[in-house]
């Protein structure tokens, strides 16, 4: 249970109604009078939750216990963390983990069953690994992470502190590099590593390789979802967000701040500015030097607005055609 004072200092919000414990969270529908829920703007308060996120002016006939706060999603991400299951069930190191003597761990590193952790990996404290991760030789993990389990991190990566990596990624592989030959195809040996900031979320079965020469390197406080690839010497800016099957041909470079819808592609040695938008499943091809919102499929990145017009337009294809055609008999007669 949590005392909904825990709610009001993590979220900053205006506590009306009497002190009471909650058991969770729970969407609006499905609350009940012992669950916290949150309110979005605009709609009605329409649930048997016992307290609930909200405006104050979004109160209406709601008669629980109500907390009032200027953002309510920004209050439910907050208190979210409340209610998360401890992320290790076992504290301390498991004793089928194998650790190279040379590692060095901070305080309270936790290490679960068949994690393998080799030669010269440091690791900060209080970081959390689950079963049957390997940390590959001279890999650095910053303070506060959270490690999935299978998670594969291969030699010479670095991870900042309070990081989360879910179960399956693979951080640090040979990118995609070969050169052609009369005998075939010549590997080229990726020399670089992976350089992750603070704060980083990874999504599961993530890829993100290792560059050429230098680092692949994600900036602080990057949300990158399930399933994205991420190639050799790309270079994402602090703050952006991708969502999942998102595939980055090497060397592209995203700037901060930035949000990439689900399934959007980047061909590779191009550059995207701070501040873009890519809408889903948009293939982007050159750079963009402005910021705004682009969308276009297939045909290309091109502004927001300049691709729903052309949907638009494409949707009225068909009554085009039988216009033009009958002007054409309309003239011919």
């Amino acid at each position: 249970m949590i005392e909904l004072a825990q709610v009001v200092q993590v979220t900053d919000a205006t506590l009306v109604g009497p002190p009471m414990s909650v058991r969770g969270m729970a969407s609006l529908d499905q609350a009940g009078a012992q669950d916290l829920s949150f309110l979005m703007p605009g709609r009605r308060p329409e649930t048997a939750a016992g307290a609930l996120l909200l405006r104050e002016q979004d109160r209406g006939d709601y008669a629980g216990v109500c907390l009032f706060v200027q953002d309510p999603y920004l209050a439910f991400a907050q208190a979210s963390a409340l209610f998360e299951p401890a992320w290790m069930a076992q504290p301390g190191i498991a004793p089928s983990a194998q650790v190279d003597p040379s590692a060095q761990l901070g305080e309270g590193v936790q290490l679960a069953a068949g994690v393998v952790i080799e030669a010269g990996v440091t690791i900060g404290a209080h970081t959390a690994i689950r079963p049957n991760t390997w940390i590959g030789p001279n890999c650095q993990i910053g303070a506060q992470c959270q490690i999935g389990n299978h998670v594969s991190m291969y030699p010479g990566c670095r991870v900042g502190d309070q990081g989360r990596i879910h179960s399956g990624a693979v951080i640090g592989a040979d990118g995609f590099g070969f050169a052609p030959s009369d005998q075939g195809w010549v590997k080229i040996h990726q020399l670089g590593g992976v350089w992750i900031g603070d704060r980083v979320e990874i999504g599961a079965n993530t890829t993100i390789d290792r560059g050429a020469l230098d680092d692949t390197h994600i900036a602080d406080g990057v949300k990158i979802d399930n399933q994205v690839m991420i190639a050799h010497n790309c270079r994402i800016g602090a703050g952006t967000a991708i969502a999942a099957c998102v595939g980055m041909a090497g060397s592209t470079e995203i700037g901060a701040n930035c949000t990439i819808g689900g399934a959007a592609g980047f061909t590779g040695h191009l550059s995207i500015c701070d501040n873009v938008h890519i809408g889903a499943m948009t293939l982007v091809a050159g750079d963009i030097r402005q910021s705004g919102a682009y969308a276009g499929g297939v045909q290309g990145a091109r502004p927001m607005r300049d691709w729903k017009r052309n949907m638009a337009r494409f949707n009225q294809l068909d009554s085009l055609a039988q216009r033009l055609i009958a002007l054409e008999k309309k003239i011919n007669r």
